[in-house]
């Protein structure tokens, strides 16, 4: 059974599927997203606010996410125990 993890507004990702969770502001991270547009692999999950992360995952699609960074890494981190957490 798969965990999800809750990344705003109600969307998940399989946490075991995410590779990193990083903060959008480098070049190297808009360079990313760009490329991750180009291919079709950018999946905006921010609901049109300000991207405040970016989760990669194993198959190389680029989630963008209203929550913070840091909150998506302590959602990830908890040891919860729900389905959702």
């Amino acid at each position: 059974m798969s965990l999800l993890l809750n990344i705003g507004f109600g969307n998940v990702v399989v946490s075991s599927r995410v590779v990193a969770i990083v903060s959008p502001s480098s070049a190297p991270m808009k360079r990313l997203k760009d490329e991750a547009k180009k291919d079709r692999k950018l999946i905006d999950a921010s609901q049109g606010r300000k991207t405040r992360s970016i989760i990669i995952t194993d198959s190389n699609h680029v989630i963008l996410s209203a929550v913070q960074a840091e909150t998506v890494a302590q959602r990830f981190d908890s040891e919860d125990g729900s389905k959702t957490y």
